[in-house]
């Protein structure tokens, strides 16, 4: 039996909810899918129908019908209209074991249920334990409670239904499977009919009444949420690990922790439902798009990708739903093997409107195509709160549950990082955006060559900014060898702390050179955050996603803050931004304007590896976005020398397709496609480009991005540990020279400052890229 504290505090596993930035509910973490409302909030047609067909005498026992009673104790009836509401209410709240077919145990349920009934009815009024029912009661569907049902089949607040609806919702509670409108609408009907008779009968309604209503049709307006459906499914998996940490770190009153799925945890985050509708739409318009372009490639088409990679699918075969179930129930290895090769009904995704299409395959056949599905991160963030504004981390939850926004998920980054190391240049090297910067390729020493291979090389002189808007590796290379000159990993040291302690990356880079052309994996969540200084005019911003959380009783229980940095000065941060918005104008990402985008913009594009991993990180005044584009498996991409799988047009366009809609609506407050970045007033003269070359490359053109390699590529067998520590993690005396470097240094001992020529290089042989995918 239950405590008189438990009875007087009554408590049901309660749902706890998400909202975005404006109230909009998003979505829920659940074992049963319940929210309580008050008695005001429910309709009388609710509370009238309730009554005439479960409890006639509700109002006139004091909890306990002995008639009913002792019915259901002698088997002659079931549960609906065998207890009283109250009973029923108890039951909800307080046993257990409701479908036992043990007449005895069903007895004793009765009887404590009867006795629980009583205590209620002493400590509650009628209201509060019509309330009590309404609010725990399944309706169908798995939803419990009056609320989540009136919203879920008719997207109407508890409050706003019509008699009709009502009398469904009632009729529902009784045999919650059998009477579910969406499975059995015959039988709803009917039951809703039932309802209506009942009413006529305890005079909530006139026999005319019933018969007109009696002929409508039952009209829903069905909408669940669950993990799949909602705004931001993504987010809400990656929200809710967030929020399990939360729980654990804190305790209710009674010093338990708290637990996201029981206690009712109000979620307010910082998603702006517009903008993450808006994100969600420019990533399938997009991606479906360019599904349809790798389609058409010959080694797609003739599957011959997967040569040499027979051993990948063999892996997921063994780590899917199918191979798992055969081994449970006790099938061979062999056995289960060969069921992968024989074809079978299915339903897999498709660019349609239900992203799913009915079709006949070989479980092996579904797998090869499941992983040729391209995939997409997109995030959208305010540059000076932090506050997330749109999270899209893949092509759609319901398939394909891995999240590629997230923190835990890298990616090589490619060209994406020029603008952090431009910006070091700048802050601490004495470099601006007119600094004359050399596009030859770097001897570092034992650490090889950067780039690997000279192909794109041009030997030209040009401004930084030229080189930052053409994305030219080379002379990227020549700026990261000026923060040094030592030619060995010394100004790779001083980048990784740099990204580390300046940009707030916490993924480990280890210090090879080649980072500075982007040879080293970071996740899209991380580079967002290290983009924030140059907006956030120097100040580096943690993304935010939660503005705080609340019990279920409103009180609010834990509050967030943007945690800001000032990490560079505002005239290094602004002579970035105008060095990328060269990059819209003129350079790799000058595409964008085939858009219908306007205003102050400023990005980068990045391409990796032959094609497999696209970038675009674009900001203007006032949003901060980062997109990812390429396929789980990186052998999986367009060929080397196919421009569609480049930044500029693989990722970019779903930056421009998002930020096309947010300037259309006005609905979204605060962006003004007008606002411009500010100049800091110690500047006494602004940026002049007028000195870059006019000769621009085909558009999207970065084939200098292409093998960059990853940074194991350029790293000799003999490098010692102790030389990949970051600088600041190393005592000066132990700092690495020239003499200290595994393989002898080749080239000259006099070294160049920012602006000067060097002398010609000596050519150590090149450590060539592995095969991608390895």
């Amino acid at each position: 039996m239950p405590s008189i504290a438990d009875i007087q505090n009554p408590s049901a596993s309660l749902s706890s909810q998400v909202y975005a930035q404006d109230g909009t509910l998003m979505g829920k973490y659940y074992l049963e899918d319940r929210v309580n409302i008050e008695y005001k909030d429910v309709s009388q047609y609710i509370v009238n129908a309730l009554v005439a067909t479960e409890d006639e005498r509700f109002y006139d026992h004091s909890g306990i019908d002995l008639r009913s009673l002792l019915r259901a104790i002698k088997g002659l009836g079931r549960d609906g209209g065998a207890s009283t509401l109250t009973m029923q209410a108890a039951k909800n709240l307080f046993t257990e074991n409701w479908a036992t077919k043990n007449f005895l145990l069903r007895a004793i349920q009765k009887v404590k249920e009867a006795i629980i009934a009583v205590k209620l009815e002493q400590n509650f009024t009628k209201e509060e334990i019509i309330l009590l029912y309404l609010n725990t009661v399944e309706y169908g569907d798995h939803v419990y409670g009056i609320r989540n049902a009136s919203k879920t089949f008719f997207q109407k607040e508890p409050d706003r239904v019509d008699v009709n609806e009502a009398a469904l919702l009632v009729g529902m509670v009784n045999a919650p499977s059998l009477y579910n409108p969406r499975r059995n609408p015959k039988k709803a009907m009917d039951r809703r009919n039932t309802v209506l008779e009942q009413m006529v009968r305890n005079k909530y309604l006139s026999a005319d009444e019933a018969m007109a209503l009696k002929a409508k049709p039952i009209e829903l307006n069905y909408k669940k949420l669950d993990e799949t459906t909602g705004l931001g499914p993504y987010f809400r998996m990656i929200l809710g690990e967030e929020l399990k940490k939360w729980c654990k770190d804190h305790k209710k009153q009674n010093g338990d922790n708290y637990d996201l799925y029981r206690d009712g945890l109000k979620i307010y985050t910082t998603i702006n439902p517009r903008m993450q509708l808006y994100a969600e739409e420019a990533v399938a318009k997009h991606m479906s798009y360019m599904q349809k372009l790798l389609n058409q490639q010959e080694n797609i088409k003739k599957g011959t990708v997967w040569n040499g990679y027979e051993n990948v699918l063999e892996a997921a075969v063994k780590q899917s739903e199918r191979w798992k179930n055969m081994k449970k129930d006790g099938f061979s290895e062999s056995d289960a093997r060969k069921s992968f090769d024989s074809p079978v009904h299915m339903k897999i995704f498709s660019w349609n409107n239900n992203r799913e299409r009915d079709t006949v395959m070989t479980p092996f056949d579904s797998i090869k195509y499941t992983k040729q599905m391209m995939q997409a991160g997109f995030m959208v963030m305010d540059p000076i709160s932090g506050e997330v504004r749109a999270w899209v981390g893949g092509i759609d939850f319901k398939t394909f549950k891995y999240d590629h926004v997230n923190y835990n998920t890298k990616r090589q980054v490619g060209s994406t990082i020029k603008p952090l190391l431009y910006s070091l240049a700048i802050e601490e090297a004495g470099f601006t955006p007119n600094t004359t910067v050399y596009d030859e390729q770097q001897s570092f020493g034992a650490y090889g060559m950067v780039p690997a291979t000279s192909k794109s090389c041009t030997g030209a002189a040009m401004p930084m900014a030229e080189a930052l808007a053409f994305s030219r590796n080379c002379a990227t290379a020549y700026i990261m060898k000026q923060l040094d000159g030592k030619g060995g990993n010394t100004a790779a040291k001083r980048f990784v702390d740099f990204l580390n302690n300046k940009c707030g990356l916490q993924t480990k880079i280890d210090p090879h050179p080649s980072i500075a052309i982007g040879a080293c994996e970071i996740s899209l969540y991380e580079m967002l955050q290290a983009y924030s200084m140059m907006p956030g005019r120097g100040f580096n911003v943690k993304p935010l996603y939660i503005n705080r959380i609340e019990d279920k009783n409103g009180n609010t229980l834990s509050t967030f803050a943007p945690q800001r940095k000032e990490v560079i000065n505002d005239v290094t941060a602004y002579s970035v931004i105008k060095m990328m918005q060269e990059v819209t104008r003129i350079g790799t990402a000058r595409g964008i304007w085939n858009y219908d985008v306007k205003g102050e913009i400023a990005g980068k594009t990045g391409t990796t590896n032959d094609n497999s991993d696209a970038w675009f990180m674009g900001y203007t005044p006032q949003l901060l976005g980062g997109v990812w584009v390429g396929c789980d498996d990186r052998f999986i991409r367009f060929s080397k020398d196919d421009l569609n799988g480049q930044g500029a047009r693989a990722a970019m366009p779903i930056w421009a397709y998002f930020y096309e809609k947010v300037l259309k609506d006005p609905n979204i407050l605060g962006i003004d496609p007008n606002a411009g970045f500010v100049k800091p007033d110690v500047m006494p003269n602004d940026i002049n480009f007028d000195n870059l070359n006019n000769n621009i490359p085909p558009l999207g053109a970065e084939g200098e991005d292409m093998g960059n390699g990853a940074a194991q590529d350029y790293v000799p067998s003999d490098i010692k540990p102790e030389d990949l520590a970051p600088e600041s993690q190393i005592p000066d005396k132990e700092m690495p020279t020239e003499s200290k470097q595994p393989v002898k240094n080749t080239e000259p001992k006099s070294q160049t400052q920012p602006g000067n020529k060097p002398p010609s290089q000596g050519q150590p042989k090149a450590v060539m890229p592995k095969k991608p995918g390895n």
